[in-house]
């Protein structure tokens, strides 16, 4: 499978989902757009990952690829190809499924449990998770689930923290692809806003935290081997369908009683 991501600053790139693609043996790109806008046609790939970042998704003016970006993510999901964003890479899907992006009530950072919904349990991505998991969080803001889209997870800080939409998109709002260092750069980055909270941790209590990162890797392998086999799946039906549609459209045309 080609798989392209979208990265948005340096400091949080694809981590552990690159270290699952190398083990699966798909071939990883990506468009790293602090330094180009350039971003590639979706027949150039058949999944794509929008990861995070610090700004927001209203922020055009002041990163003006957010709008080509944006129109790439909705071109890729009308076309029903697969796309897993994460945080800010969820808040874009929303968008452009139909949702808005707003703040959330509280900020969200540190290790923090999320529960899957009655409907998780049925998915095909999803359903192979444990009911509760804790995962790593870094966000202010929040999405509205998009007409259509099936509500996956929440916590306690935010009502919305998963969903699934049409063919193969997901979004998450919390960090399963992080790794120790991944963790460590974004509180050097960010350090200005651990600022307290309820649902705000302190530096020292997000990091050297390798029991959870091992099941939060486990947890992403899981979701992430469902997301492939759903995508292998909808490919082969689409394949079928259209070698259908060529037979029936190719079969010759006979006079008879001539």
């Amino acid at each position: 499978m080609r798989i392209h991501y979208l990265q948005h600053v340096p400091f949080e790139a694809p981590d552990l989902i690159a270290v699952w693609a190398k083990e699966k043996g798909h071939r990883l790109s990506g468009t790293a757009l602090y330094e180009s806008s350039r971003l590639p046609d979706p027949s150039a790939f058949d999944m794509l990952v929008v990861l995070g970042g610090p700004m927001g998704v209203h922020d055009e003016a002041d990163y003006p690829w957010l709008v080509p970006e944006k129109r790439l993510i909705r071109e890729t999901v009308q076309l029903g190809k697969p796309v897993l964003g994460i945080c800010l890479g969820a808040q874009l899907l929303a968008e452009a499924a139909g949702g808005s992006v707003t703040r959330n009530p509280v900020k969200e950072i540190g290790w923090f449990p999320v529960r899957l919904t009655e409907e998780a349990k049925r998915s095909e991505t999803f359903g192979q998770l444990p009911e509760q998991f804790l995962p790593f969080h870094w966000h202010g803001d929040t999405f509205s689930l998009p007409d259509g889209a099936t509500r996956i997870a929440f916590s306690l800080g935010c009502a919305n923290q998963a969903f699934e939409y049409g063919d193969g998109a997901i979004g998450l709002q919390f960090h399963l692809e992080c790794s120790e260092s991944g963790i460590r750069r974004m509180i050097e980055h960010g350090r200005f806003e651990l600022g307290g909270g309820e649902f705000v941790q302190r530096a020292e209590d997000m990091t050297d935290r390798s029991e959870w990162l091992s099941a939060s890797k486990a947890v992403l392998w899981k979701l992430l081997d469902g997301w492939e086999a759903g995508c292998r799946s909808r490919m082969r039906t689409r394949e079928s369908e259209r070698a259908n549609r060529d037979r029936a459209g190719g079969e010759p045309y006979r006079v008879v009683g001539d």
